[in-house]
């Protein structure tokens, strides 16, 4: 058995609380704050994975889910406690209508007190859960994206991926299910319909079964309305199940793949269309088949260039002969025989006469 904790006496004569009541103390503000302060089914918010380092993660989502936040739907509105609402100040007759107005103000001054966004203990490293009030969370983090996939400027070094969260429920196959019917029914019931994956993933649970899990979710998929295809490429809608421990995490998400699985590290470097990468990609095989081609040619050139050297050397022999002195003295003796000739018949002629 734990040893209770011991108060020390201070040099003044009064005692020191011991730790185990600073800890009750700390316990007791933070249930004062409201809401609840672990990862547990019924609430939505943000999931977000770090690498190692979960307090900074938190202060980065907070700065960043604040200014988006008050971008979308204004600034944080606070209440004091003075200000919050109390119950009637005159005496009521009726005590059953008294008590629930007691329970009613009760409620509403946790509402009250309650923040925009606040963590808790998701229940797995390296994992942080923000959970989110009087907000969609889908839009909000679709928008975030959005914006630093335009802009390409980096906000964050120590978030990692950051994944709206509808919905929760008990990380149990039935009772997953008896959710999922109702859950998914904005995006993928008759008349809406869409093309659509799912991603699973699972922390700190053992008693789930992955294909379990994804042929159950896409057979209640195709039972809400039958045009309803599974496109792993690029689907219009991604369902993201994530389970951890014993809770289940849905949430339904637009442009999956073109925010490169909603990654804020990859998300300000990815190219602006999947589409455009495969065009590139083929731009550049053509650019090496044209550039083949033409050092192709070049090649078939050099060799008909190579191919006419020897025949100008043929040229060239066949005219150097032509120059050869033996043959220019032969031929240039011939004309000086005949002059010889037609002066002696000429002197002959000269003498008869």
């Amino acid at each position: 058995m734990a040893a209770p904790a011991q108060s020390t006496t201070q040099p003044g004569g009064g005692k020191r609380k011991g730790k185990a009541q600073y800890v009750l103390a700390k316990r007791a503000r933070r249930c004062d704050a409201g809401g609840p302060r672990q990862l547990e089914p019924g609430l939505q918010g943000i999931l977000i994975t770090c690498n190692m380092n979960e307090r900074k993660c938190v202060e980065e989502a907070y700065s960043l889910l604040n200014e988006y936040g008050d971008d979308m739907y204004g600034p944080e509105k606070f209440t004091d406690k003075d200000q919050q609402p109390s119950g009637s100040e005159g005496e009521d007759d009726d005590v059953e209508a008294a008590l629930k107005k007691e329970v009613g103000d009760i409620k509403a001054s946790t509402e009250l007190r309650l923040r925009r966004f606040q963590s808790v203990e998701s229940g797995a490293n390296n994992v942080v859960f923000i959970r989110t009030l009087g907000i969609e969370p889908e839009k909000l983090v679709h928008h975030i994206l959005q914006d630093m996939y335009k802009t390409k400027k980096k906000k964050t070094r120590v978030i990692l991926r950051m994944l709206p969260i509808s919905g929760t429920c008990k990380a149990f196959l039935e009772d997953m299910k008896k959710y999922a019917q109702t859950f998914l029914e904005p995006w993928f019931k008759t008349p809406n319909k869409g093309t659509f994956q799912i991603v699973y993933k699972s922390r700190n649970n053992s008693h789930v079964n992955r294909e379990e899990v994804i042929r159950e979710l896409a057979g209640i998929v195709c039972t809400l309305n039958s045009e309803n295809k599974v496109d792993l490429t690029n689907p219009q809608y991604t369902v993201v199940v994530e389970i951890i421990k014993a809770v289940c995490c849905l949430s339904v998400v637009k442009d999956y793949m073109l925010f490169r699985k909603y990654n804020l590290q990859e998300v300000v470097k990815s190219p602006k269309d999947p589409s455009q990468l495969n065009s590139k990609q083929g731009n550049g095989k053509e650019a090496k088949l044209e550039s083949a081609d033409k050092s192709d040619q070049n090649n078939t050139a050099e060799g008909k260039n190579n191919q006419q050297v020897p025949e100008n050397t043929e040229e060239l022999g066949q005219t150097k002969p032509t120059s050869n002195p033996q043959v220019a003295n032969e031929g240039g003796a011939k004309p000086e025989l005949a002059s010889q000739a037609t002066e002696g018949s000429k002197s002959n002629e000269n003498d008869l006469s």
